[in-house]
């Protein structure tokens, strides 16, 4: 998480959400969104590792493109990009066929907040929580751009410590 410090767009802010109680990430992710004040929210997880570009290309797709919700690309470091999720590389989001992409983007607080944050029902044919949030954004018209430009790191089996206060 100290990649936010090392940003070459500084952020105007940070909210922290700790999962304390083991709720899981939507909620945590939920809690972290309404500490927001800021016009945009880029959402990363205690696993990921953020580039010193990754704001700042996040941003300025966003503002060139007029869109809501900005997805890059990513390197994992420890293991390999899921199947779900690797077909999905250079593609843009299709609302008739929405298709997996990891939370690490930059959205729109105002549209995040309207669909609930990550407490958007879950469809039987949809897995996880990070999917249903951006079909809920889909369902309301956020307009979605893709970077296919490497921005952060994600790190598998490194033990998810999203609850340890000492990884902060």
């Amino acid at each position: 998480m100290a990649t936010i410090g090392e940003q070459t767009l500084s952020p105007d802010a940070v909210s922290i959400a700790i999962d304390l109680e083991r709720q899981g990430a939507g909620p945590t992710r939920t809690r972290a969104l309404y500490g927001a004040q800021t016009e945009w929210v880029a959402f990363v997880d205690d696993d990921d590792s953020l580039l010193s570009h990754h704001l700042a290309v996040l941003r300025t797709t966003a503002l060139d493109h007029d869109v809501d919700v900005v997805w890059p690309w990513f390197e994992v470091v420890g293991g390999t990009v899921p199947p779900s999720i690797e077909i999905n590389r250079g593609k843009q989001w299709d609302p008739a066929a929405p298709h997996m992409f990891p939370i690490t983007t930059l959205v729109r607080t105002e549209l995040a907040r309207e669909v609930g944050g990550f407490s958007s029902p879950v469809h039987e044919d949809i897995s996880g929580e990070d999917h249903p949030f951006f079909v809920a954004l889909s369902d309301v018209g956020a307009k979605f751009w893709h970077v296919n430009e490497v921005t952060w790191r994600w790190h598998h089996n490194t033990g998810n410590t999203s609850g340890l206060p000492s990884r902060w």
